[in-house]
Formats: C-alpha cells, sequence, structure tokens
C-alpha cells in the first residue's frame, strides 16, 4: 500500500521537498528524498537545472530499500550523480 498512500500524499510530498537541501553537481542540483516504506527508504529525488529561464526537473524513484534514511538519501545523490555525468541535460528529454 506504500506506493497507493505515495499517490493521494500531496501536501506531505511538498512540505519534504521545501525541506530538503539540495546537492549541487556541475550545475545540477540534487534533492534526495526518500521516502518511508514498510519500516525502510525507499531511494527517491529529483534532479533540477535552470535552463533559459526555465527550471528543468527530473523526478525519479528507485527499487532499492535501505535501513536508514540518511543510507537511502547518500544513495540518491550518488544515484543522480552517475546519472547527469551519463545522461547531461538529455534527463529532461
Amino acid at each position: 500500500m506504500g506506493w497507493f498512500s505515495a499517490l493521494f500524499s500531496k501536501g506531505s510530498e511538498k512540505q519534504s521537498q521545501a525541506s530538503v537541501t539540495p546537492t549541487e553537481y556541475q550545475g545540477y542540483l540534487i534533492y534526495p528524498e526518500s521516502t518511508a516504506e514498510n519500516g525502510q527508504y525507499r531511494v527517491s529525488g529529483r534532479i533540477c537545472k535552470s535552463l533559459d529561464d526555465k527550471v528543468l526537473t527530473h523526478r525519479f524513484i528507485r527499487s532499492d530499500l535501505l535501513g536508514s534514511q540518511e543510507d537511502a538519501n547518500s544513495l540518491m545523490v550518488t544515484k543522480a550523480k552517475m546519472m547527469i555525468d551519463q545522461n547531461g541535460d538529455r534527463l529532461f528529454d
């Protein structure tokens, strides 16, 4: 039921997005936003970049579940950096 309840919890998602401190990497901002699920934390977050007066966003949720929110957020930043290195601005296509 974790993913189902996430569909209907937009208010709490906006609160978590506002309180996340981004990591800057090669002109991109990485927002780790792991979500609690059955006593673990799912790796998820956003990669954003300002381009031509627009903010482009790529949101992703991975299948990885970790025991702590700190570990999940750390892995998200690592995965996001790999995605940026491999895809660059194609993330937003």
